[in-house]
């Protein structure tokens, strides 16, 4: 049996999601704003609500496309509060939209949303050897400093706890315990 990150549980999809996805480094512009839109969504929430929702995000925020997110006018914004299958909450989907304009913004002036944001780790993820999740912190100065950075450019859901989500999320931070079979993968 592997040994996994204490906080996994048994649930199939957050196995699935700890085994694939979380702590690879991401370089994808667009999945990069994927992880952006759901760690908003997430606020306040569990990450497997969020989870049990991925899909379901994907086809009513257009495939992530930042593109077509910012373009969405009042009628996105009406039929995206009355899908159940996503939070519907008014903050949260109107943050996605303007976190779509700013992110349009941040690739027109730095050439890439990926190259922005790794500048925060130098460009390489950080690896931490946490012996145990209570040792995982909920924000680090680099997040406090990411999170100061996409708000100054006009981000909104971007705190530092939601930064250091993101950056756990998409491999800036490899936060996988030393214990765990994916520590020494990622």
């Amino acid at each position: 049996m592997k040994t996994r990150c204490a906080w996994v549980g048994d649930d199939p999809l957050y196995v699935t999601y700890h085994d694939m996805v979380w702590g690879v480094p991401v370089h994808d512009d667009q999945v990069l704003f994927e992880f952006l839109v759901l760690e908003g969504a997430q606020a306040g929430l569990s990450w497997l609500t969020i989870l049990r929702k991925r899909e379901h995000y994907r086809r009513a925020f257009a495939g992530f496309d930042p593109e077509k997110v910012a373009a969405f006018r009042a009628a996105n914004v009406r039929r995206l509060l009355a899908d159940p299958g996503i939070v519907r909450n008014r903050l949260k989907v109107h943050s996605a939209i303007q976190n779509a304009k700013a992110f349009l913004a941040v690739q027109e002036e730095v050439g890439s949303f990926d190259r922005f944001m790794w500048q925060f780790v130098g460009g390489r993820p950080k690896q931490n050897a946490w012996t145990s999740v209570k040792e995982i912190p909920p924000r680090t100065p680099e997040s406090d400093t990411m999170s100061k950075e996409l708000r100054r450019r006009g981000f909104t859901f971007v705190g530092s706890t939601i930064c250091y989500a993101l950056m756990q999320a998409v491999g800036m931070v490899n936060d996988h315990v030393r214990d765990c079979f994916r520590h020494d993968e990622v």
